[in-house]
């Protein structure tokens, strides 16, 4: 999975994080869970590992996760941040 575009800039911290897509002026806001996944998936993680560190964090069902995590992630690609 890919997600370091030239075109893209970001800013996380404990509260989520903001993505700028400097390509198309837009800019994507995320909550913490969004953020805590892009922050994961910045440092090189593959979904699986983000998938079991968010379920072991959470004390969250591991399938509610992988869900939750896959459908985030297909919003992403939708949205051109993650190839």
């Amino acid at each position: 999975m890919t997600c370091h575009f030239p075109h893209l800039r970001s800013v996380v911290d404990a509260d989520g994080a903001v993505i700028l897509d400097l390509e198309r002026n837009s800019m994507l806001t995320l909550n913490s869970t969004g953020g805590y996944i892009w922050d994961k998936l910045q440092q090189g993680d593959m979904p699986e590992e983000i998938i079991r560190k968010l379920a072991d964090e959470t004390l969250t069902d591991v399938a509610i996760v992988e869900r939750d995590v896959r459908d985030f992630l297909e919003q992403l690609k939708s949205r051109r941040i993650i190839a």
